[in-house]
């Protein structure tokens, strides 16, 4: 879980001490891990009169190569920086390369966090 609030470290780069536990406040939530499937959205409530979208599941990006964007089928996750076991589980986050119709792509937004996947062509 990761951990909301103060620094555990000093300027100097020593450790602080904790004085007191996590407040609720400061718990964050657990992560959507977004993966390949028939798109699913659910609506959570955020700090403030805001909503956010998060996509527990979704096969499709919007793939911009440059210029131009369209909407392309996901069919694959090939690499993802951020956890080596999100490749064979299917899960797509920020910075996660995905195989599509129109070739491999990387993930420039964050599906739990937008709802929706947005990619730049790599090839």
């Amino acid at each position: 879980m990761k951990d909301q609030g103060h620094s555990t470290r000093k300027r100097t780069g020593g450790r602080l001490k904790h004085f007191s536990k996590k407040k609720r406040h400061q718990l964050g939530r657990e992560p959507a891990e977004t993966t390949v499937a028939e798109p699913r959205l659910q609506i959570i409530d955020a700090r403030g009169n805001d909503d956010k979208l998060r996509a527990l599941s979704t096969n499709v990006a919007q793939l911009s190569d440059g210029g131009e964007t369209t909407e392309v089928t996901i069919e694959d996750v090939v690499e993802n920086p951020s956890n080596v076991n999100y490749v064979r589980r299917n899960i797509i986050t920020k910075g996660a390369v995905i195989e599509t119709s129109e070739g491999k792509a990387r993930v420039t937004s964050r599906p739990g966090q937008d709802g929706q996947v947005n990619a730049v062509s790599i090839e």
